[in-house]
């Protein structure tokens, strides 16, 4: 068998495995807030960002409208966003925060710490981690 065939030689499968570990240790955490993990980013981008619109969102989180679009019906059921059509061009939907979607915000502020007591590694450790998965990326995007 060829060496590059081995499982244990590749690249992706270590980087599949820790992300679906990561996720899955957000579960848990997320319940609390009522959130699955897309949603949670959803939420994190407009609470950075404030108002967007769905396409600004789709970019910021590599997603596609196929994908984004039943979230925020989701998180809008929960009354946790709204979606306005823009009075200036009626094929642009812009998201904004709800009262209550802002108001989850304080509790959330704890998930960041929850999920770094959970992983036992060091901050320079994710640091390192996220600088080298982030130049990998941007390396793909050129």
């Amino acid at each position: 068998m060829s060496e590059n065939l081995k499982l244990s030689n590749q690249v992706c499968f270590p980087i599949y495995s820790l992300a679906k570990e990561v996720v899955s240790l957000y579960r848990p955490i997320l319940q609390r807030l009522d959130l699955t993990y897309p949603q949670y980013l959803v939420m994190l981008v407009l609470w950075e960002e404030g108002t967007q619109n769905v396409s600004e969102i789709g970019t910021k989180l590599n997603l596609d409208s196929g994908t984004l679009t039943p979230l925020l019906k989701r998180l809008a059921e929960k009354n946790l966003i709204e979606r306005n059509r823009s009075t200036h061009d009626e094929r642009i939907v812009q998201v904004k925060l709800t009262a209550s979607g802002q108001a989850i915000k304080t509790t959330a502020a704890e998930v960041p710490e929850q999920i770094l007591n959970s992983l036992n590694v060091s901050i320079e450790q994710l640091e390192a981690l996220k600088a080298g998965i982030d130049n990998i990326l941007n390396q793909i995007k050129k």
